[in-house]
């Protein structure tokens, strides 16, 4: 009597396991963000996978599926867009084989990480945020400084040079003073800061209530610092600048007090503005916000910035 063969049961597709992952995601204290990128990173592989006819299913996808997909969003994005899916997917595939959901190895063993010119902005995840927030929430004149800072990066990634450059004039408003000859970049009364690009060309940017509430008070006990009428925003711990004698933050202070803060708040790699305009601009788009808007909220003159960051949003959903 021929011996039955034991059936083994069929393979699912990509998509099903996606709220087992999502389940195991949140049990291992993943932040929010990045357990939407993960998500959304298969997602787009099961899309582009069914569109072309190509295996769904869990073993069935192999190398050579998941090197065409990363090539097609290189090309219809960036390489930087391309590694994100090829980490998250290293890591969904390895959660596959840990929960024998999948016999086979992992297929991303048999790819090579997209290669660009540019390098990958990690996304500053709403946990680490909450973290920087904390490190600086004392009472001190410092601690009011740096929040105010931070809640400016996180409502529009400010570029350094424009941030360090914010004049604060001696009624704190936006009329002109004529005894020091200068204008006011904070606006408080109606949410804005002015910043000042090369050429004297100025421009609005608008800022949120917790912003506007964070500087307000950092200005309050800047009345109390004994450089108080430097015309400039920041004021450091030490130093003093060739202009005068006059006490500001710099960029560059401004960046040593970025890593000295994510330091302080666990964030790994090196905290730059960059990172903050990604993130903000990230979240912004993926809730459906304007790219016209973006441009206004980030000071962006050029439609192409918001093109790229318009076209990664799109593919991941």
């Amino acid at each position: 009597m021929a011996r039955s063969r034991r059936q083994t049961p069929p393979s699912p597709p990509l998509l099903d396991m996606v709220p087992s992952w999502e389940l195991s995601l949140q049990a291992a204290d993943k932040s929010p963000g990045t357990i939407r990128s993960y998500l959304d990173s298969v997602r787009v592989l099961a899309r582009f996978l069914s569109e072309r006819g190509l295996p769904v299913e869990v073993e069935a996808v192999d190398a050579a599926n998941v090197r065409a997909f990363l090539d097609a969003s290189t090309a219809a994005t960036s390489s930087g867009n391309a590694r994100k899916h090829f980490r998250n997917l290293r890591v969904f595939f390895n959660w596959l084989i840990a929960e024998e959901e999948r016999i086979s190895g992992t297929p991303m063993d048999g790819i090579d990480p997209p290669k660009g010119a540019g390098r990958t902005v990690e996304l500053l995840a709403d946990r680490e945020l909450e973290a920087l927030l904390e490190v600086c929430s004392g009472g001190s004149w410092v601690d009011r400084r740096d929040t105010a800072i931070v809640r400016v990066l996180m409502d529009n990634g400010m570029r350094l040079s424009w941030l360090a450059g914010l004049r604060h004039g001696p009624t704190g408003d936006q009329r002109d003073n004529a005894q020091a000859g200068r204008v006011g970049d904070v606006w408080l009364d109606r949410r804005l800061l002015r910043i000042v690009r090369k050429g004297d060309d100025a421009q609005l940017v608008p800022i949120g209530p917790k912003t506007a509430a964070a500087i307000d008070r950092y200005l309050r006990a800047r009345t109390r610092h004994p450089h108080a009428a430097s015309p400039w925003l920041w004021l450091p711990v030490r130093g003093i600048t060739a202009e005068g004698g006059q006490r500001r933050l710099t960029a560059t202070g401004i960046q040593q007090m970025l890593e000295r803060r994510g330091r302080e708040a666990g964030i790994p790699g090196r905290l730059h503005p960059h990172r903050f305009r990604q993130t903000m601009a990230d979240d912004y788009l993926e809730k459906g916000g304007d790219p016209l808007d973006l441009m206004r909220i980030t000071g962006w003159k050029s439609v192409e910035m918001v093109r790229r960051y318009l076209s990664a949003a799109a593919e991941r959903h």
